[in-house]
């Protein structure tokens, strides 16, 4: 919905109109209707606006509240903004606006820090209370929404995006436990790290309480558990089959401008369609996008997409973009990159989303999904693995074995197997009934925040595109985490989803083998795509910045292909871009 920014400083210094203004820059994409400044002497917002929800003038930001001694910048939506407006009208509050915005104010005026478990929605947000002189700060359950802060001796910082932290002189220098949970879990640096020393991200679920002085409190305030109910497996499918409807309902419905859906012609997005259709709703809008093929790696799935088209005769859509003009628009989708991001379809959906935006502001989108409901083929390899948890996981999962990774980077960047360290962490955590349940809820709860969705939060929101993932429900989620591990993988994966579908969809949607967002060209890497990469890691800047080894480079770039990673991605991508992203965000 937005991009917030801002300051608290503990110097004594007055936060600078000029700072809030160069981190109000690096924002503007993801908010182009309105922007909004409010600064009090050590403390200092700013707001880039796009408006879904009340569109008027009482509901922009910087949102203050004169009566309550409280200022707001809020990014997302709250789905459940009206009833809690009703509950919050009978303690007596009265509203300003018709906004989602002013709820989060009046919840906080009322229920303190607790506000947050009644907030049901996507949110990043932070509140000054003028009387406590306290910053509240949180984030939605499941991260949809990014957060980033710089903390100092002399300032607390905080951006929907890491260029913002960087513009005002956040340390960019190399994290060495960031950069092998990089190089390792496919672009996944779990919160509170990123790449950068400097920059820091919340953790989902999690509020942050500063004060004046500095001094901040940490709390997480969500952690589903991934233990059996007493469900059957029919109460299971069809308890399902309610909550995902719901899901799909309050987002449709929150919102103030009609919202259209990103089909791909997989399951998930496919059930999107449906469902809305199931629930009555009138005027779906549609939009695919594919690319060309590469031998026999198919570049679009428009051959399912038109078959929902044609069944809930939807108003579609349909964008080809060919492999030459990928590279061309590359740099664009990675300077809008919060953090390096080697998913091969990032490029995918920041051309998508150009081409969307120009129509529609908010669609729905089916991330989530596959970890949720055991959809991606990794996971019966998993579990019939010997061995303990962490290394049936990793076999399957990691991207490169640490001894690899020693190899690929200079030893400056030899400081022990995080990835294996935060993995053992995870899945010593208790409320999980056995392996694949404790699988499920890193991946759903951890690795997803910062793999797909973050993904398509920044490749949308760098056009102005809301993008809401019904499948991330909070409620759902924790019901799927409830059901059996053998129910979710049954039929190859997903097999409430399939039993929901049938009968709603055709059986070649749901019968069919997995896609994964085709982008051929950035898998099977040649041509002109080895050329540029190759340019990216023989340059004077990837040399002089010295992170990676690189006579071990040249193998890589030698022989790409014998250097794929357990889910069949290219770990020459992975090095190339992130050297890429550096080079365009850091170096400028």
């Amino acid at each position: 919905m937005c991009g917030i920014c801002g300051q608290l400083r503990f110097d004594r210094h007055a936060v600078k109109s000029q700072d809030l203004n160069v981190m109000m820059s690096k924002i503007a994409r993801r908010g182009p209707d309105a922007s909004g400044q409010w600064a009090d002497g050590k403390i200092g917002f700013g707001h880039q606006r796009l408006s879904i929800i009340d569109l008027s003038n009482h509901a922009a930001q910087p949102m203050v509240d004169k009566v309550l001694d409280l200022v707001l910048v809020f990014n997302g939506t709250i789905y459940n903004y009206q009833s809690l407006r009703q509950d919050l009208i009978k303690q007596g509050y009265t509203f300003f606006s018709h906004s989602d915005t002013e709820v989060i104010l009046k919840a906080y005026h009322f229920w303190g820090e607790d506000c947050v478990t009644h907030l049901d929605g996507m949110f990043a947000f932070c509140i000054w209370n003028q009387k406590t002189n306290q910053l509240f700060v949180a984030r939605d359950r499941m991260g949809i929404k990014p957060l980033y802060f710089s903390l100092t001796d002399q300032a607390f910082s905080f951006a929907s995006n890491t260029q913002a932290l960087v513009a005002v002189g956040a340390d960019t220098s190399i994290n060495s436990v960031a950069l092998q949970q990089q190089l390792s879990l496919h672009g996944v640096v779990p919160a509170p790290n990123t790449i950068l020393n400097g920059v820091n991200k919340i953790k989902p679920a999690t509020t942050l309480t500063i004060d004046a002085k500095g001094k901040v409190i940490e709390k997480t305030y969500w952690q589903p558990r991934a233990q059996r109910s007493e469900l059957s497996d029919d109460e299971h499918i069809e308890r399902t089959h309610e909550l995902l409807t719901k899901a799909v309902l309050k987002r449709m419905n929150a919102s103030d401008v009609p919202i259209g859906v990103l089909l791909s012609g997989g399951l998930d997005s496919s059930l999107l369609v449906g469902l809305l259709h199931e629930a009555e709703h009138q005027d779906i809008r549609t939009f695919s996008i594919g690319f060309e093929d590469i031998d026999d790696e198919a570049g679009s799935e428009f051959e399912y997409s038109d078959q929902i088209v044609k069944q809930f005769n939807t108003t579609h859509e349909k964008y080809v973009v060919s492999n030459s003009q990928v590279l061309p628009r590359l740099g664009e989708a990675v300077a809008n990159m919060a953090e390096p991001m080697v998913g091969q379809d990032a490029v995918a959906f920041y051309l998508l989303s150009e081409q969307v935006s120009k129509q529609i502001k908010v669609v729905l989108s089916g991330q989530g999904a596959d970890e949720a409901f055991a959809g991606y083929f990794w996971y019966p390899r998993m579990q019939a693995e010997l061995g303990t948890e962490v290394e049936r996981f990793s076999k399957h999962y990691v991207d490169r074995p640490y001894e690899e990774y020693l190899q690929t980077v200079n030893k400056k960047y030899h400081s022990g197997n995080h990835t294996e360290a935060w993995l053992n962490k995870e899945f010593s955590e208790t409320n999980a009934d056995e392996f694949m349940d404790k699988v499920f809820r890193t991946d759903i709860t951890r690795l997803v925040v910062d793999d797909p969705v973050k993904r398509v939060d920044n490749m949308t929101m760098a056009w102005g595109l809301e993008a809401r993932v019904p499948f991330m429900d909070y409620q759902l989620v924790e019901h799927a985490l409830s059901i059996p591990p053998s129910l979710k993988m049954g039929e190859e994966g997903k097999y409430p989803l399939k039993q929901i579908a049938r009968g709603l969809l055709p059986d070649s949607v749901i019968d069919r083998k997995k896609g994964y967002f085709p982008m051929p060209a950035l898998k099977y890497v040649r041509g002109e795509f080895l050329e540029f990469m190759s340019d990216i890691l023989n340059s004077t800047q990837c040399v002089n910045r010295g992170v990676y080894n690189q006579d071990f480079v040249q193998k890589v770039i030698n022989q790409p292909e014998n250097y794929m990673t357990a889910l069949n991605g290219s770990r020459l991508w992975h090095l190339a871009l992130l050297e890429y992203w550096l080079q365009i965000n850091i170096d400028g």
